[in-house]
């Protein structure tokens, strides 16, 4: 902790605040570059917030197994078996992927987001009993892409985590096979934008997570998953080594069921090798990247993490 302190004071004193404040705007505007391309027609609802006439969607009459992802950012939003036929004009789901859809008041209505990169959706009706669940999800098919059951094997996957100081969670991530990338940032809080001293008051409710993107074809969500419970110690509550707070707390951060049902599994071996195991599971939310200077640290530093260990668990 005062090793990241230290390097934050450092930046602090030799760039400025001017330069602090303009390298996260120039951040922001690369993430913003990061977004798929869209049509006039699709940033009128993606954007804009219009509503396409219904009927008219691709995915309105539209019955394949598969993934329903954001246009905008690829973000997966719902699943092909949460979809229905309630001839509204409009595709309905009863359910979407844990964390992917954020609901806000709009008037009379409730309007409905992705909740990675804000693109809007539709909107959300209860009470109205079309399934057992008794939502309808009325979601523009322009604000969405389809991926087939059969072709989302090839896609690459992500998983987050987090287990105490984002350095050593990264450091090992990234050397395991099938890893195509791994970023340190912040979930599981609060605040918009969080920055990194916001974070380590302790008063955002934000972990330090790691957001690892990896080939199916290669390696899978189980083999990522047992190497983080490898990495850190899951029985420590709020802390990890000599980094204490609930922004070091050990979490599995799930983005659909499978990925919960993997990390439940993973947690009920541990806990009969008599590991008593602080791991939370809980449904992903808004990953925020963190600053530039926290990325890549140990190989930018040529360094090894100083609170993570690889343990052989499993």
């Amino acid at each position: 902790m005062k090793e990241k302190l230290s390097i934050l004071l450092f930046l602090i004193l030799s760039f400025g605040f001017q330069g602090c404040s303009q390298n996260v705007n120039s951040k922001m505007k690369t993430e913003n570059m990061k977004y798929n391309p869209l049509t006039s027609e699709e940033e009128a609802v993606i954007v804009n917030k219009h509503t396409e006439r219904p009927f008219t969607g691709k995915y309105n009459d539209f019955s394949v197994n598969g993934v329903y992802v954001c246009k905008r950012c690829n973000a997966p939003l719902y699943r092909s078996k949460d979809k229905f036929k309630s001839d509204c004009g409009w595709p309905s789901f009863d359910d979407e992927v844990p964390g992917a859809v954020k609901r806000v008041p709009d008037g009379f209505r409730t309007e409905i987001i992705c909740a990675n990169c804000g693109a809007h959706l539709g909107h959300v009706f209860l009470g109205e009993g079309f399934t057992p669940k008794d939502t309808r999800h009325c979601v523009n098919s322009i604000s969405l892409n389809f991926i087939p059951a059969a072709a989302k094997i090839n896609q690459p996957d992500t998983a987050i985590f987090a287990g105490g100081c984002f350095w050593g969670v990264e450091y090992y991530m990234q050397k395991a096979p099938g890893v195509i990338s791994a970023e340190v940032g912040y979930i599981g809080g609060h605040v918009e934008k969080p920055t990194y001293e916001q974070v380590s008051s302790h008063t955002t409710g934000y972990a330090e997570a790691v957001r690892i993107v990896f080939d199916p074809q290669k390696t899978n969500y189980e083999n990522v998953a047992k190497l983080f419970f490898e990495i850190h110690d899951p029985t420590q509550l709020n802390r990890q080594g000599p980094d204490i707070g609930d922004n070091y707390r050990s979490a599995v951060f799930y983005m659909n069921m499978e990925q919960k049902e993997t990390a439940e599994k993973l947690v009920e071996l541990l806990k009969l090798k008599g590991l008593q195991v602080t791991t939370e599971i809980v449904p992903a939310t808004k990953f925020w990247k963190a600053e530039e200077y926290h990325q890549n640290y140990y190989a930018k530093e040529n360094g090894t993490p100083y609170c993570h260990a690889y343990v052989k668990r499993f």
